[in-house]
């Protein structure tokens, strides 16, 4: 059975439950101008506070930890694994004296992408209609790692669909983190933050084909991973480094790298660089120039009006190097890349033109590091400007250093032509010593964040669901996470084709699509991590 537009709404609600944060407005604001929410939520013991989302704004869980997939197998929910079972055979899903303080482990949906198939995907039920609208997540936590596919269009049994467990030659996936679709390739491309594990492709349809194509990728402590419009795949990466000395500050470990296929689309053949920054005196920024307690290079990358000059070193060549997967970490290094406090993820600004890239770091996470004012610590956000997406120079400057109450960004997508949303991962021990949770942010890339009067707009408030808190309060029952978590915010109306890799074209939040083909609209997602781990999409009420 196939939907209409308006029986998907329904559709939804009896899928899952529905939470919906909506502040009373006399009319929803235009798209473009999101409401400030005032404050975020704080933090304290058994405090289970709701979602706040800007004036005009509502969400609808199109999923949820506890939503059954409709294939069941090693994975049976959602959000949890099946390594502790009740006397029904039932995932514990809150742990209690009855169930001797344990619960299974959380799976963890992290990014999400979205898009539109005309003619559909297949799926676990052969007779079944899937409809057109998908939206996608790899799963950070338990085991194995797995790949799902939300089915937008589809009634409640058919909600999610478990995409693959194994990869093609039957070893049990990695656990995922970031994702993105390569229309030149025609896969789905996912990163696992971790260095000893496989980057992925996986064909969208059901049962998912997935390939290890880090012989050619490389593997490291990828996140973020994007397209641009030569072909090229930028990839953001994430690896913590040592501390420095008895300090809570860390050693910069994690670097910005570009994938140039042979050819648009050829994920097996082509080169690996990695992004270095020269300082004022012309020479690379390296782990070594910023291992010293706010070492002289890790400042200057902080100062507001600096710029710095830009170019990228090939660490592998396959044509040169082979096919045998390999440490892009340790690559990196070795070619002297420059590396960041955690740059997890990045995007074009969508214009079209792939000559603004904007990646931010997270930051030490913690109020006492003596490097959150001076080096990055809080968090920081970068943009790298090129001639061309292809071009093998450019320039890096300062776009927002952060404060404790803007700290730990992670994940990012543009919401408008120039209004980039951030939004954090603070963790539970700097959301304890601010007493805040996370929060979603606005920045208008046309200002100066140099000028104390521009200050980022929040469009999200992040509460804590009941899990979350008691994971919270018990030290996560020893296999699980604390506080929620804001991941996978993602902005794109599902166009399969170049012309809707995310910077294009400009967003339009709950408008038309620009291609009618879509058959539908500008979508907005984002991931409730951890806890009962919702996703949702925002909507105009």
């Amino acid at each position: 059975m196939r939907l209409t537009r308006r029986t998907k709404l329904f559709a939804v609600a009896a899928a899952v439950p529905v939470a919906v944060g909506v502040a009373v407005a006399v009319a929803a604001p235009p798209s473009t101008n999101f409401a400030d929410v005032p404050s975020a939520n704080t933090r304290s013991q058994g405090f289970s506070p709701a979602n706040k989302l800007s004036a005009g704004l509502a969400e609808i869980a199109v999923a949820q930890g506890s939503t059954k997939v409709e294939n069941p197998g090693s994975v049976s929910y959602y959000g949890y694994d099946n390594d502790t079972l009740n006397t029904a055979g039932e995932p514990v899903m809150v742990a209690s004296a009855a169930t001797g303080n344990t619960e299974a482990h959380k799976t963890e949906p992290d990014k999400n992408v979205y898009l539109v198939f005309n003619g559909g995907l297949k799926g676990a039920d052969p007779g079944y209609d899937y409809g057109e609208h998908f939206l996608f997540q790899g799963h950070e936590g338990g085991s194995p790692g797995n790949i799902t596919r939300i089915n937008l269009d589809a009634d409640a049994a058919h909600r999610v669909t478990l995409l693959a467990t194994q990869d093609s030659s039957g070893t049990n996936l990695a656990t995922i983190d970031g994702v993105t679709w390569d229309p030149f390739a025609r896969r789905l491309l996912f990163t696992t933050e971790n260095q000893n594990a496989p980057t992925y492709s996986a064909t969208p349809a059901y049962p998912s084909q997935v390939n290890d194509v880090s012989g050619a990728l490389g593997r490291g402590g990828y996140e973020g991973i994007q397209d641009d419009s030569d072909g090229n795949l930028w990839i953001v990466e994430d690896i913590g480094g040592a501390f420095k000395g008895a300090t809570t500050a860390k050693v910069p470990n994690s670097f910005l790298y570009r994938y140039v296929p042979k050819k648009p689309g050829d994920l097996a053949n082509g080169k690996l660089q990695v992004l270095q920054v020269m300082n004022a005196a012309h020479q690379p920024i390296t782990q070594a120039s910023q291992t010293a307690l706010q070492s002289p290079d890790q400042v200057a990358l902080h100062v507001y009006g600096s710029v710095f000059d830009t170019k990228w070193i090939t660490i592998h060549d396959t044509a040169v190097n082979g096919n045998a997967p390999f440490n892009a970490n340790l690559a990196a290094k070795t070619a002297n890349g420059t590396p960041f406090k955690r740059p997890e993820n990045g995007a074009f600004r969508p214009d079209g033109k792939f000559e603004g890239f904007y990646f931010d770091e997270t930051g030490d996470t913690d109020a006492t590091s003596p490097e959150n004012d001076c080096c990055g610590g809080w968090t920081s956000v970068f943009k790298l400007t090129q001639n061309d997406p292809s071009s093998n120079t450019g320039k890096l400057r300062l776009f927002y250093k952060g404060d404790q109450a803007h700290a730990g960004f992670d994940n990012v997508a543009f919401m408008t032509g120039n209004l980039i949303a951030f939004v954090e991962d603070a963790g539970d021990k700097l959301h304890g010593q601010r007493n805040a949770l996370d929060s979603g942010f606005l920045f208008d890339i046309t200002k100066s964040y140099a000028d104390p009067a521009n200050v980022p707009i929040r469009w999200l408030a992040e509460g804590r669901d009941a899990s979350a808190t008691l994971d919270a309060d018990n030290a996560g029952f020893g296999k699980n996470d604390g506080d929620n978590e804001i991941t996978g915010i993602h902005v794109s109306d599902g166009d399969l084709s170049a012309k809707g890799i995310l910077g294009a074209r400009t967003p339009r939040p709950f408008q038309p699509s620009d291609d009618e083909r879509q058959s539908g609209a500008w979508r907005v997602f984002w991931t409730q991590q951890h806890g009962d781990n919702p996703t949702w999409e925002v909507v105009k009420p």
